[in-house]
């Protein structure tokens, strides 16, 4: 009884409390399986709730301990919706009531790029970027990086994905290949493996490809997530087979070498190289030799060295007839064609918009570049451009685009690709309906409105990360994820990833089937093909095993940018928390120990972020608006103040007192950057709508047609949240 008390809270208090300290349990019951069996990383004894419970218990006594201060700020820091802390609000107005997206329609989002140009306006003309001396131009950015050698992707009110980096790995060949094929394709990738004489010489096909680049991604990605197959093509079909040579090397080294050495054969990448791992057993290194001259010998040679543990081959791509000569601009100019164009998607995830029209030209997802990630359910217009493609040839391909709900215009030829960040902001145009007066107030819906609108067109908004930012709704949100890889736990962290939410979709049976058998591969099986990020953790789970090793194999085989967002997750939740106890307990004014940038320098990054002093207290020589708060990192700054110690509690509070924000096995690090405390929206229009209902009774429903501007990284759905004074 107890125990389903403790579970029921717990569950409540993930989404509605702050991210608790997930314990690891390195000894759980039910070991891992030996690599190749594919089992759960320690076991499924440790369930969600297992986990949520224990979360619970770690707050209670982390609470105890902290100091009275702190425990009431934190404890205000309670969730108005699943997943953001319920920060001081700026105006003291009532608001309203009303829903958002009730369709695409009502939550149009128009990218505003560094020209300052809406990208589907007709007037925005010319290449999508500028140079780095026309970017210094540009008005106030939302993050200051603490490390301006590193990128810090946007976050406007754009789903879970926020800055994710496009990789081959990454590339889904479910947008090609049908479900029963790629499930054929599991199996007799399975099949091969199972290394039967009879399978040996036996084949499957994939179907007929009409289009040469279509086939030759096909090719190159079935070779990336099977080494140890190969494709042919006979006229227009495509057959799989066992690739014999694949067999032979990976009797002479590792089967993780031998995969990894075919993905390198396959890219192809002028000037780089490939290492063996040492071997000081010269007959081996001998084998290794020759079969690489006899099976490569016209396109690699390769060396023998001495390393520190002993002695390795490595392989280098030949020169094809000429002298090594590095690069001009002329010749990069000459073979990379870039194009530019606007998308238009409605109702579908960005990433999956890009995935659609790789497929369908013949290229990679990572071909594509684009400043941010937009929303899935709304319609909405951003800047991409796209590598290897001419204008003629995308042109060419809008009628399959349509099919997919993805429209192209505005298309022209450009010199370089778009960069993560580079953008002015964000458009919104959005229809709120079914207003009503909050129960308390009595006052004229139309009253209310405009006293909301006009507060907020004044006095700003607190800058929180949406509740998209960690997963609104979801059971286990992404910044539990990423506390669980910054404590370095990955079977924790695995497992929570993997986690099933409520429902009988295909989605969460597979999920439910790991957590309950461990099996990566039946899971895998069962997983829908277009989960990439999910068939990717179980095939590595399967290929490595459980355990800490497979566990962080599951987790390399993510894209850079994915692994690397539920740290950002975590950093986020702690900018939230931070954002509320800083109004709470320091007030409305910048005080002494307030990280603040200067207003000449607002368009520049952390090393002239200034601390404010007793002096400039006094004076008030510093506004709210230029206050800014660190996420955490390695390489920031904190407030000099109650703030910086609240920071230290809390990630200690967390477990994370000595964590230095890097994790070299993941090879991720996070420097950390400044947000400003406050937002404002910028050109700000609205139009009350009245409708009658049902003409019987004369009940009539009204609806708020409402547009502004926002910076890059700040949230349409937490400026409504100031405005109504409920979460949309």
């Amino acid at each position: 009884m107890l125990r389903d008390v403790i579970l029921s809270f717990c569950t409540f208090s993930s989404s509605q409390c702050g991210s608790p300290p997930i314990s690891p349990r390195e000894n759980a019951p039910g070991g891992g399986h030996a690599p190749g069996g594919g089992h759960a990383p320690g076991g499924v004894k440790d369930t969600v709730p297992d986990l949520l419970m224990k979360q619970h218990q770690d707050k209670v006594v982390m609470e105890n301990e902290l100091n009275p201060e702190f425990r009431v700020a934190y404890r205000t820091c309670s969730r108005m919706d699943g997943g953001t802390p319920s920060p001081c609000c700026r105006s003291a107005h009532q608001g309203f009531q009303g829903s958002i997206k009730n369709s695409p329609q009502d939550f149009v989002v128009t990218e505003i790029d560094v020209h300052g140009q809406l990208v589907n306006s007709p007037e925005t003309l010319g290449e999508p970027v500028r140079n780095d001396a026309e970017i210094r131009e540009l008005p106030h950015k939302d993050k200051i990086r603490a490390n301006p050698t590193e990128e810090t992707p946007p976050s406007d009110d754009v789903g879970l994905n926020d800055g994710e980096a496009l990789s081959r790995d990454s590339f889904d060949l479910s947008v090609i290949l049908s479900c029963s094929v790629m499930k054929n394709l599991e199996q007799f990738a399975s099949m091969v493996q199972g290394c039967s004489e009879m399978q040996k010489n036996s084949e499957m096909s994939l179907g007929a490809f009409l289009d040469k680049p279509q086939r030759a991604v096909v090719h190159s990605t079935v070779k990336y997530n099977y080494p140890f197959l190969m494709t042919v093509t006979n006229r227009e079909e495509i057959l799989v087979r066992e690739d014999p040579d694949f067999r032979e090397l990976s009797g002479l080294v590792s089967v993780e070498e031998a995969e990894d050495f075919f993905r390198f054969t396959d890219a192809k990448v002028p000037g780089s190289t490939f290492s063996f791992l040492p071997d000081d057993v010269k007959e081996h290194r001998t084998s290794v030799h020759h079969f690489i001259s006899r099976r490569f010998g016209k396109l690699m040679e390769t060396k023998s060295f001495v390393t520190q543990g002993g002695t390795a081959i490595t392989v280098r791509l030949r020169e094809r007839g000429r002298p090594v000569r590095k690069r001009t601009a002329a010749d990069r100019e000459e073979k990379e064609i870039y194009t530019g164009f606007t998308l238009r998607k409605e109702n579908l995830e960005t990433l999956e918009a890009i995935s659609y029209m790789a497929a369908v030209l013949g290229v990679l997802p990572s071909d594509f570049s684009y400043a941010g990630i937009k929303d899935k359910r709304a319609v909405t217009y951003q800047s991409m451009v796209v590598k290897k493609i001419s204008p003629e040839r995308l042109l060419e391909k809008t009628n399959m685009f349509q099919r997919k709900g993805i429209q192209v215009s505005k298309v022209r030829s450009v010199s370089e690709p778009l960069r993560l960040g580079r953008l002015a902001g964000n458009r919104f145009d959005l229809v709120i309906r079914d207003l009503k007066p909050h129960r308390c107030s009595s006052v004229d819906l139309e009253v209310l409105v405009k006293e909301a609108v006009e507060n907020v067109k004044t006095r700003g908004f607190v800058n929180s990360y949406g509740p998209q930012r960690f997963g609104s709704g979801q059971k286990v949100q992404a910044d539990q994820v990423g506390l669980a890889l910054l404590k370095e736990d990955m079977n924790t962290a695995l497992r929570l990833f993997l986690s099933p939410e409520e429902g009988d979709d295909l989605e969460n049976k597979a999920k439910q089937h790991f957590h309950q058998t461990g099996n990566a591969k039946e899971s895998l099986a069962l997983m829908p093909p277009h989960k990439a990020r999910e068939r990717l953790m179980l095939r590595a789970l399967h290929r490595y095993g459980g355990g800490p090793e497979g566990s962080g194999q599951a987790w390399l085989s993510l894209p850079h940018g994915m692994r690397v967002f539920y740290l950002h997750a975590y950093c986020s939740r702690i900018w939230n928390e931070a954002a509320s106890f800083r109004l709470r307990t320091l007030g409305p004014s910048p005080v002494r120990g307030d990280l603040v940038v200067r207003a000449a320098e607002e368009e520049t990054h952390a090393s002239q972020v200034h601390v404010v002093t007793a002096a400039e207290e006094q004076d008030g020589v510093f506004s709210l608006e230029q206050v800014v708060l660190p996420m955490p990192g390695n390489s920031v700054k904190y407030p000099e103040n109650a703030l910086g110690s609240w920071y230290k509690e809390r990630l200690e509070w967390d477990g994370l007192g000595s964590c230095r924000f890097r994790i070299p096995s993941l090879k991720l690090n996070v420097p950390g950057c400044y947000r400003p405390l406050l937002s404002h929206p910028r050109n700000v229009s609205y139009s009350l709508h009245t409708e009658v209902d049902t003409p019987d009774t004369g009940a009539c429903r009204t609806s708020l047609e409402l547009s502004f501007n926002l910076n890059t990284s700040c949230y349409a759905t937490v400026c409504l949240r100031e405005i109504m004074k409920c979460d949309p």
